[in-house]
């Protein structure tokens, strides 16, 4: 999904396995109910297609679902509907879907321009009604995720490609992670409601992936309150979008 850079790589997710957990995660995340009445679901850069594979036909919801990347390497093609598309436009009505999932995207679309244009994209065609899941690499995060270098994305701009080359890690930083606040005023401007799901991420990956671990143990017992603090710094921003009444 990307508009306005060049030299771009391909960051695709292709651990079909992961995917599931991922799909599973998101539904619990955003209270969808596999008992409910049957919804419409659009994916945004849905690389291997796990996700939508399994909101489709492998998990429990068998929804309707449309798929669109800017590239097709995808493993799981069953269950839904394709397209390629060339930027953050979307080749769909208005206010169509019931749920839309932009899932590790808006960072790969471009600059802040087209980033804000893939919002206004998810709010054009989700319904007044419907609900988004936006999930984005925090610039703080430690260790950038589509480089595994450390400290990569705290460097201003300008210096991220030489450290990148620097340490023999790639030639090009193509990503542009967002910090809480700045996501939060981008989600606003784009005429959004939203809310942080970091923590409640956090819990769910524990207990979704590992939920005999240690770490599943300590995040049962520990309250949001003294999680809170550190929402600035978790590695993944996670939110829930709504559009704002009119």
């Amino acid at each position: 999904m990307t508009e306005g850079q060049t030299n771009k790589q391909g960051h695709a997710t292709l651990d079909l396995p992961s995917r599931d957990f991922k799909a599973m995660k998101i539904a619990r995340l955003l209270g969808l109910d596999p008992a409910g009445p049957r919804k419409r679901l659009l994916e945004i850069g849905c690389g291997s297609g796990g996700i939508s594979y399994w909101f489709g036909n492998a998990g429990s919801m068998g929804w309707d679902v449309d798929a669109v990347d800017v590239e097709d390497v995808r493993l799981a093609r069953d269950g839904y509907r394709f397209a390629r598309v060339d930027g953050v436009e979307l080749p769909f009505a208005d206010a169509i879907f019931d749920v839309v999932i932009t899932n590790h995207v808006i960072e790969h679309v471009g600059d802040t321009q087209a980033q804000m244009r893939h919002l206004s994209e998810i709010h054009r065609v989700l319904k007044r009604d419907g609900v988004g899941y936006l999930a984005v690499p925090n610039r703080w995060m430690l260790t950038e995720p589509h480089f595994r270098l450390r400290f990569l994305s705290w460097w201003p701009h300008s210096w991220r490609t030489p450290y990148l080359k620097l340490m023999g890690k790639g030639d090009f930083y193509d990503c542009e992670p967002l910090q809480l606040g700045q996501l939060e005023r981008m989600l606003a401007a784009a005429g959004f409601q939203y809310r942080n799901l970091c923590i409640d991420a956090t819990r769910q990956t524990f207990e979704i992936e590992r939920p005999d671990s240690p770490a599943a143990r300590v995040l049962r017992r520990v309250p949001d309150a003294l999680i809170k603090p550190f929402k600035r710094i978790i590695p993944t921003l996670i939110y829930s979008i709504t559009p704002n009444a009119t």
